[in-house]
C-alpha cells in the first residue's frame, strides 16, 4: 500500500529539460507557471537509465514536454533536409520513452512547441522537418509578443479553456506536426493550415500546442491551469485506488489461451495482463471460462479451442492455465474477498474464477461442488443460446424460463455458496432465478435497455427487481450494449452507469468489463485505462464511498451474502 500524500492538492508535475555537454536547463517560466497554477514542478533531464526514469514517472501526476531543438529525422526514417537545426538524440530517446510510458499509465500530459511534436511523434503521428508557408513561424519579436492568429476547433478542450474561436499566439518553430495519427485530433490551426494544437481523440488528458504559453502570462496560464486540474483528478483517483479494493467482475482473457499469450510480461493481443492491471490500478479480476455452445449437429469438440471431448474437461484445462499464470510473482488466485484483500496488502493482483455457460455442469449438479472446490465463485447459467438450464436472451424460448433442472441448479448453487449470474439470460429465466434463489443473484456484465434496446440488456423493471432482492448489476464495456449506432465511448458507459444508479441506487451497481470478450470502447480500450473511470467519477462529484461501492464494494457484499 503506497503512503498517502496530499490528495492531489499540490500535484507533482514533471518538466523535461534541455541537455548539453555541461548543463541540464529549462526556462524558469515553465516552473513559474506550474507553481502559480498550483502544482509542484519536478525537473526531468534526459535519462539513459530507463528504470530510474520510470520510478520517477510512477510518482508524477502530470508531465510537460518542453520546447527546444529539432527532432532527429532518422526517428521518422527520413534523411535531414538542409534547414534542419540542432538535434539531441539523447533527449529524443528519453522523451519518446517517457511519453510512451506516461501514456500507458494514463498520466495527464501537456506538450509545448517541440513538446507537442514529441507527443505526436511518440504516439503515431508525424513531424514535418521544415515548414515553408505564407506565415512566419519563427518570430524575431520578444517571446511575450503574439505574432499570428490560430483558429480553435469547436467542442475541444481548447475551445472550453479559451472561450474564443480565434486567439493570438507567439511562434518559435520550423518543424511542425503534419499528421496527428489516430490517437489525436488537430484542435487548432494557423491561417496557413499548420497544425497549432492537438488533443486526445481517446478521451485522455493529453494536449499539445505549438506556441509557448509559458511566455504569455495569465493568458498562457490557462493551459497550465487545465493541466493542474487534470493532475489533481488523476492524483486523487490513484489515492482512492490505493485505499480501496477494485474488482472487475468479468473478463474473457482465457479465450486467448490457445494462442499462448504472455499474461505476465504483457501482450498486445489481449486486453488484460499483469502490466495492464498495474497501469489501470485494478486489484482483482474474475476470469471466466467461457464454454462455446455447439449448434445442432455439432459436438463440443467441434467448437472447443483445445482438443477435448467435454465442457468439463475444457474448463479444467482453462483453470489449470490460470493456476499456471498465478505461480508467477505479482499475481495469485483469490478464493475469497479476504484473500483478495490480503493480496492487495502484499502488492499482489488477484484472479478469481468464474464459468460462463452452465453447459460446463454436463447436466449434473454434483459438478457445482466440484467447480466450487476449484475456486469458482459464480456461474453464468447460459450464453447466446438456450441450454438445459434456462432460456437465453438470444435463444428460442425452449423452457419458458428456467427448466426444472435449472431450478435444481440454482438451489444447489445456493447450497454451495456459488453466485447465480443471469447475464445472457432471457427475462423469463431472470425472474425465475429471482423467485427460486434464496440468495441475491448477480448480472456480471450487462447494461441498461432503456439506453440501448438490446435483448442482452436489463429493463428498468429487471433492474429494480434485482435491487429489491439485494443483487448487483455490473455495467459492461461491450459497444453493442452501450449504443445501437455509432462508436461507443467512455461517455456512453458513464451514461449507463448514471442511469443504473438512478434506477437501482448506488448499492447495486458495479463494473464487469467483458474485456477480451468483445468489451472495450474508446477511452476504456483495455484494463490499462480503467483508472479513467475513476477519474471521470471524481470529476463528476462521486464520493470516495460511492466509488468504492461501484469498484467492488457492492460485488463484495453480494459475494459475502452468498457465502452465508
Amino acid at each position: 500500500m503506497k503512503e498517502k500524500r496530499n490528495e492531489g492538492k499540490y500535484p507533482f508535475i514533471g518538466i523535461t529539460t534541455n541537455a548539453d555537454a555541461e548543463d541540464y536547463s529549462v526556462r524558469k517560466k515553465y516552473c513559474e507557471q506550474v507553481l502559480k497554477a498550483g502544482g509542484v514542478p519536478i525537473l526531468m533531464p534526459p535519462f539513459n537509465d530507463n528504470d530510474k526514469a520510470l520510478e520517477i514517472l510512477e510518482n508524477l501526476d502530470g508531465l510537460i514536454f518542453t520546447g527546444g531543438g529539432d527532432h532527429n529525422p532518422l526517428l521518422m526514417g527520413e534523411e535531414p533536409v538542409p534547414q534542419l537545426g540542432r538535434i539531441n538524440p539523447e533527449r529524443d530517446a528519453s522523451e519518446i520513452m517517457l511519453c510512451k510510458e506516461a501514456y500507458k499509465r494514463n498520466i495527464p500530459m501537456l506538450g509545448i512547441c517541440r513538446g507537442m511534436q514529441t507527443i505526436a511523434l511518440s504516439l503515431g503521428g508525424h513531424v514535418k522537418q521544415h515548414v515553408s508557408t505564407t506565415i512566419k513561424h519563427s518570430q524575431d519579436a520578444p517571446k511575450d509578443t503574439v505574432t499570428h492568429s490560430v483558429e480553435i476547433k469547436p467542442d475541444t478542450m481548447l475551445s472550453k479553456t479559451y472561450g474564443e474561436r480565434v486567439i493570438y499566439v507567439n511562434s518559435f518553430h520550423h518543424q511542425a506536426v503534419d499528421n496527428t495519427g489516430a490517437r489525436f485530433i488537430a484542435a487548432a490551426t494557423a491561417p496557413d493550415g499548420i497544425i497549432e494544437a492537438i488533443e486526445s481523440a481517446e478521451y485522455r488528458s493529453i494536449t499539445g500546442v505549438q506556441w509557448h504559453p509559458e511566455q504569455l502570462g495569465e493568458e498562457g496560464r490557462k493551459l497550465f491551469n487545465w493541466l493542474i486540474e487534470e493532475a489533481k483528478t488523476f492524483c486523487r483517483a490513484k489515492e482512492i485506488h490505493n485505499r480501496i479494493l477494485t474488482i472487475d467482475s468479468h473478463c474473457d482473457t482465457p479465450m486467448f489461451f490457445s494462442e499462448d499469450v504472455d499474461f505476465i510480461n504483457g501482450d498486445d493481443r489481449i486486453l488484460y495482463d499483469l502490466k495492464k492491471m498495474d497501469y489501470g490500478r485494478i486489484d482483482t479480476v474474475t476470469m471466466v471460462c467461457y464454454l462455446p455452445q455447439p449448434k445442432e449437429g455439432q459436438t463440443f469438440r467441434d467448437v472447443a479451442q483445445f482438443d477435448v471431448e467435454s465442457p468439463k474437461e475444457y474448463a479444467d484445462i482453462i483453470f489449470g492455465k490460470i493456476e499456471e499464470i498465478c505461480r508467477h510473482d505479482g499475481i495469485s488466485i483469490a478464493r475469497s474477498i479476504e484473500e483478495a484483500r490480503e493480496n492487495k496488502q502484499k502488492g499482489i493482483h488477484s484472479i478469481m474464477l468464474g464459468i460462463e455457460n452452465g453447459i460446463a455442469l454436463e447436466h449434473d449438479t454434483e459438478n457445482i461442488r466440484r467447480f466450487k472446490d476449484r475456486g469458482v465463485r459464480y456461474i453464468t447459467l447460459c450464453h447466446n443460446g438456450d441450454n438445459d438450464i434456462c432460456d437465453s436472451a438470444r435463444g428460442e424460448n425452449t423452457h419458458g424460463g428456467l427448466s426444472e433442472f435449472g431450478r435444481d441448479v440454482v438451489r444447489e448453487m445456493n447450497r454451495q455458496n456459488v453466485m447465480v449470474d443471469m447475464s445472457h439470460a432471457a427475462e423469463t429465466s431472470f425472474y425465475d432465478a429471482i423467485e427460486t434463489s434464496r440468495k441475491p443473484i448477480v448480472c456480471s456484465h450487462s447494461n441498461c435497455r432503456a439506453l440501448c434496446d438490446h435483448p442482452r440488456n436489463l429493463t428498468d423493471e429487471q433492474m429494480r427487481c434485482l435491487a429489491e432482492h439485494g443483487g448487483v448489476m455490473q455495467l459492461t464495456l461491450y459497444g453493442g450494449f452501450l449504443r445501437k449506432e455509432g462508436e461507443a465511448t467512455i461517455e456512453d458507459f458513464m451514461r449507463h452507469l448514471a442511469h443504473a444508479i438512478d434506477i437501482m441506487g448506488i448499492d447495486h451497481v458495479g463494473i464487469g468489463t467483458d474485456f477480451d470478450g468483445d468489451g472495450g470502447v474508446k477511452g476504456l480500450a483495455s484494463a490499462a485505462e480503467l483508472l479513467n473511470v475513476t477519474c471521470r467519477m471524481v470529476r463528476e462529484g462521486y464520493s470516495e464511498e460511492d466509488i468504492e461501492k461501484i469498484w467492488g464494494g457492492n460485488w463484495t457484499r453480494v459475494m459475502k451474502e452468498n457465502e452465508g
